[in-house]
C-alpha cells in the first residue's frame, strides 16, 4: 500500500506540472484543465491510502459536504463571474491550509524547521483567506470597488505585518505563551482584510495572480511542516506561476507590487479633466455603426470589463458571424489587464466559440490597428486612453495602451461618459474620428446585427 501512495503521488505531480505547461496556451487549455484534475484525482486517491488515514467517516462526510458545494458552484455560476468564483475558490484553499496547520501546532508543539514551516502556512493561509473573501466581495460590488483609504494607512499595516511577523518569529526561536499563536492567526486575518480595501477593482487581475501565489506557498509551506512532497511540489509550482503572473500583469500597467498593494490606484481624481469633459462628442446610432461596418474591410475588436458586465460575448459572435459572411476580417485585441482577472476576456469569448486564432495579444496586434478600418471598443476603457503616452500627469502615464486611437474610425460602445476605474477622462471619446455609441453592450451590439445590410 506504501508504495502504491507514492506512485500515486508520483502520477499527480507529473499531471500538476504537465496542466500548467498545457494552460499556457488557448490551444491546448481545455487539455491542461483535464490534466489538473486528473492530478487532484491521484493526489486524494494517493492521500486516502496512506498509513496515516485509519477512519474514513470524516473524510466521507467532508467530501460530500465539499461536492454539494463546489458542483452548485461551478455549474451555476456564469462565466462573466469567473473572477468571483477564482476569489472564492482561493479563499477556501488557503483556509485549508491555515486549518491544518493550526491543526498541526495544538497536535504536535513543533520547533525548529516544522515551526518555521508551520509559521510561514498559518500567516500565509489567513492572510489568504480573508484578502480573497475582500477580493471576491469588490468584485461582486458587496462592498465598494473603489479604494477604501484613510490617514496613515500603509503605516498601521505595515505595524500590523512587522508585530505578526515578530509573533511567528517568537514561536520559532523559542516556546511562546498560549495566547501568541492565536494573536498570531488574529493579525493574520486582520492583515488580510487592510491589504484589499485600498486596492481597486480595476487591479484585482493583478491581485488575483498575487493570492494565488500566495496560496501556492502557503501549501508548499503545508508539504514541508507534513514531510509531503506532492503538496511541495504542486504548492511551490503554483507560487511560482502565480508570482510571474503577476509580474507580467504589473509590467503591462507599468506599476510595482508596492504600488499596486499601497497606491490607491483607481480613486476619483477631484475635477479630473474638467476642461475635457465640456467638449463634444460625436455618437451614432445602431444603423450608423452597421453601415460602417458593412462598407469595412478589417475590424479590431477591443472587450473589455463592459463586455462582461452587459454579458455581450454572445451578441459579439452573432456580429462577428454577420461581418465574416460579408468578407470583412474581424480580430480581438486583448490588453493584459483587460477584465478582472488573467485571461478574462479569453474565457468569455472562448465561451461564445470565438476562434482562438482571432483573439490577438497586444503586442501583436498593435501595429495592426494603423491599417484597421474600424476599431470596435466594447467596455474598455483605461487601456485605450491616449492620455497614457503623453500625460505625464495622469495616473496612467506609461502604461502600455492598445492603440486604437490609430484606426481609421473608432466606436466605442458606453452606457455613459463617466470615467472608467483611473478616475479620469478617456482622450480617446473626444477625437474628431471615433462615435460614441451609447447604451446596453449586449442591446446596441444586438441592434447592429439586425441593422446590418442584407448580403
Amino acid at each position: 500500500m506504501d508504495q502504491i501512495w507514492q506512485v500515486a503521488y508520483i502520477f499527480a505531480a507529473l499531471s500538476i506540472i504537465g496542466s500548467i505547461k498545457w494552460l499556457s496556451s488557448p490551444a491546448t487549455a481545455r487539455q491542461g484543465v483535464r490534466a489538473g484534475q486528473v492530478g487532484m484525482l491521484f493526489a486524494v486517491i494517493g492521500t486516502l491510502l496512506r498509513a496515516e488515514v485509519v477512519d474514513y467517516q470524516w473524510i466521507l462526510i467532508s467530501i460530500f459536504i465539499g461536492a454539494a458545494i463546489g458542483a452548485p458552484l461551478a455549474y451555476l455560476m456564469p462565466m462573466t463571474a469567473v473572477p468571483q468564483l477564482t476569489a472564492i475558490s482561493h479563499a477556501f484553499g488557503s483556509l485549508a491550509a491555515a486549518l491544518v496547520g493550526t491543526a498541526e501546532f495544538y497536535r504536535l508543539t513543533p520547533t525548529g524547521f516544522t515551526m518555521t514551516a508551520l509559521v510561514i502556512e498559518t500567516v500565509l493561509g489567513y492572510l489568504t483567506f480573508t484578502a480573497s473573501i475582500m477580493a471576491f466581495g469588490k468584485l461582486q460590488e458587496i462592498v465598494p470597488t473603489r479604494p477604501i483609504t484613510y490617514k496613515g494607512q500603509n503605516f498601521v499595516n505595515i505595524a500590523l505585518l512587522i508585530f505578526a511577523v515578530s509573533l511567528g518569529v517568537w514561536m520559532i526561536v523559542e516556546p511562546a505563551p498560549s495566547w501568541v499563536f492565536p494573536t498570531f492567526t488574529g493579525l493574520s486575518l486582520l492583515f488580510g482584510v487592510l491589504l484589499i480595501i485600498p486596492i481597486g477593482g480595476g487591479d484585482m487581475p493583478t491581485v488575483i495572480a498575487l493570492l494565488n501565489s500566495y496560496a501556492g506557498a502557503a501549501c508548499a509551506a503545508m508539504g514541508f511542516a507534513l514531510s509531503n512532497r506532492l503538496l511541495i511540489i504542486a504548492g511551490a509550482l503554483n507560487a511560482a506561476s502565480g508570482f510571474i503572473l503577476s509580474v507580467i500583469m504589473c509590467k503591462a500597467m507599468n506599476r510595482s507590487f508596492l504600488n499596486v498593494l499601497f497606491g490607491a490606484f483607481g480613486q476619483v481624481q477631484e475635477g479630473a479633466s474638467t476642461a475635457m469633459s465640456t467638449k463634444p462628442v460625436h455618437s451614432a446610432t445602431a444603423e450608423d455603426a452597421a453601415a460602417i461596418m458593412a462598407g469595412a474591410r478589417k475590424i479590431i475588436v477591443v472587450p473589455g470589463y463592459g463586455m462582461a458586465v452587459a454579458q455581450a460575448q454572445h451578441k459579439l459572435r452573432e456580429l462577428t458571424d454577420a461581418l465574416t459572411k460579408r468578407g470583412v476580417e474581424v480580430r480581438f485585441a486583448i490588453h493584459p489587464v483587460a477584465g478582472r482577472m488573467p485571461g478574462h476576456m479569453n474565457v468569455l469569448l472562448a465561451e461564445a466559440d470565438i476562434p482562438y486564432d482571432k483573439m490577438h495579444e497586444m503586442e501583436e496586434i498593435n501595429p495592426d490597428f494603423a491599417e484597421a478600418d474600424v476599431a470596435l471598443v466594447i467596455g474598455a476603457n483605461d487601456v485605450v486612453n491616449p492620455a497614457a503616452r503623453h500625460d505625464t500627469a495622469s495616473p496612467i502615464f506609461g502604461m502600455p495602451i492598445l492603440d486604437v486611437d490609430k484606426a481609421h474610425t473608432v466606436m466605442v460602445i458606453k452606457r455613459s461618459m463617466n470615467p472608467g476605474f483611473a478616475g479620469i477622462d478617456n482622450e480617446l471619446y473626444y477625437m474628431d474620428r471615433t462615435l460614441m455609441l451609447f447604451g446596453d453592450a449586449k442591446s446596441f451590439v444586438s441592434d447592429i446585427v439586425k441593422a446590418m445590410p442584407a448580403v
